[in-house]
């Protein structure tokens, strides 16, 4: 029987077995609807090494990886591959679908904003500084390659993690295709088909504007769950909350926003963008969700 790799753990439970690591930022759990130990180590195995391979290639945290070329390009063009291509034209469909306000050139505004909970806000001449470097459509693309203006840098951060959910989920299904499998990477789910005894995984939404409302339980059978907010990235200044959701075109957070949209879909990664595409609304986000058709919560 195969080992766990380094850092995941494996837990055998009555009806199912858990498996977990870290991973971008985030707790990793992944939820097998079976008890044998030498299929969930297979699986706990081949998920952590996906996601350290989409992490290693895709986070601007790391260094000599294909982002970190990008980044530092210099408006020379950076060789990519398939991969790179479809995140690419998936992110570019968020732009059009947002009106652009999707935008995964304005991660440099992270030079200005910290939302650490504090009432420090950055300067107006910093912010504006930083929005010259702000522009998809100055980012240009194909198949082979990827060319930057001078001094931008692409954020894979809004649709990254729901990416990785996604992408080991079908890696799961693969492995065990008669076996339900829920992937959840801090809050952003997808299930791959219902479960043998019980059709459904129960998972929790929690209300962040209401202690005593404590956390709802969801039954989810199949298909994605992602959540968006400013539960515990935001400041707070002169009464005012400023959640982490930035608005590419003035620089600042989008205001009246929710602080917590959970959408079910399809796949995790196109539940994230709703979310995230309905608190860029601000306070026209239900109104946003309801036209999608998607089952939705929203908390303010």
């Amino acid at each position: 029987m195969q080992a766990l790799t380094q850092n995941t753990e494996l837990e055998i439970r009555s009806d199912h077995i858990c498996g977990r690591f870290a991973a971008m930022a985030s707790p990793c759990e992944i939820l097998i609807d079976s008890i044998n130990s030498e299929l969930g180590t297979q699986i706990i195995n081949a998920a952590h090494q996906e996601t350290q391979r989409i992490e290693d290639k895709f986070s601007r945290y790391r260094q000599h990886n294909l982002m970190d070329k990008i980044n530092h390009s210099n408006h020379q063009p950076v060789a990519i591959d398939d991969e790179a291509f479809r995140l690419l034209c998936f992110a570019d469909t968020c732009f059009e679908l947002s009106g652009g306000m999707f935008d995964i050139t304005s991660g440099v505004l992270r030079k200005a904003w910290r939302f650490d909970g504090s009432d420090r806000l950055p300067s107006t001449a910093l912010v504006d500084s930083l929005r010259s470097r702000i522009g998809w459509k100055q980012v240009k693309f194909d198949r082979k390659s990827i060319t930057l203006p001078a001094g931008f840098e692409l954020d894979f951060g809004g649709i990254g993690k729901e990416y990785a959910v996604d992408c080991v989920a079908k890696l799961a299904q693969q492995i065990a295709p008669t076996v339900s499998v829920l992937v959840n990477f801090g809050g952003d789910i997808q299930v791959t088909r219902p479960r043998a005894k019980q059709p459904y995984w129960q998972v929790g939404i929690e209300n962040p504007t209401d202690n005593k409302s404590g956390t709802a339980v969801v039954n989810i059978a199949n298909g994605g769950l992602a959540t968006s907010g400013d539960a515990n990235r935001f400041l707070l200044k002169d009464g005012v909350r400023y959640g982490h959701i930035l608005n590419p075109t003035t620089g600042y957070p989008v205001l009246d926003a929710p602080r917590s949209v959970t959408v079910a879909g399809q796949h995790c990664i196109q539940s994230g963008l709703l979310a995230t595409l309905a608190l860029l609304q601000g306070k026209d986000a239900e109104l946003f969700l309801t036209k999608q058709n998607v089952k939705y919560w929203c908390f303010r």
